[in-house]
């Protein structure tokens, strides 16, 4: 099932970084960015699966199932920068797989 590979492949993406719906689309050999999102917003294992850590890739931070201001406290805990609803250093804390 497309979702279940989606939460195995975001498993991959450490605390302090961040990946976006596009790199997760790609590693698994596909171009269904929306495709992502919608398995992301249905994800049933947060925070295991730390749906939390995908964003736009114009380091912006895209939706989240529970609320943006809960997205941003996550991601902040974990060390990542959040300034006007964007990733700073997104550069630096894009993983790519």
């Amino acid at each position: 099932m497309f979702s279940e590979k989606v939460y195995q492949k975001l498993k991959e993406v450490p605390k302090g970084y961040v990946t976006t719906y596009k790199e997760l689309a790609i590693s698994l050999n596909c171009k269904a960015y929306r495709a992502v999102g919608n398995a992301l917003n249905k994800n049933p294992y947060a925070p295991i699966v730390p749906c939390h850590r995908v964003v736009k890739s114009n380091s912006s931070l895209g939706g989240f199932a529970l609320n943006i201001d809960e997205k941003i406290k996550l991601l902040q805990s974990e060390g990542v920068i959040v300034k006007d609803n964007k990733i700073m250093d997104f550069k630096n804390k894009l993983w790519k797989f």
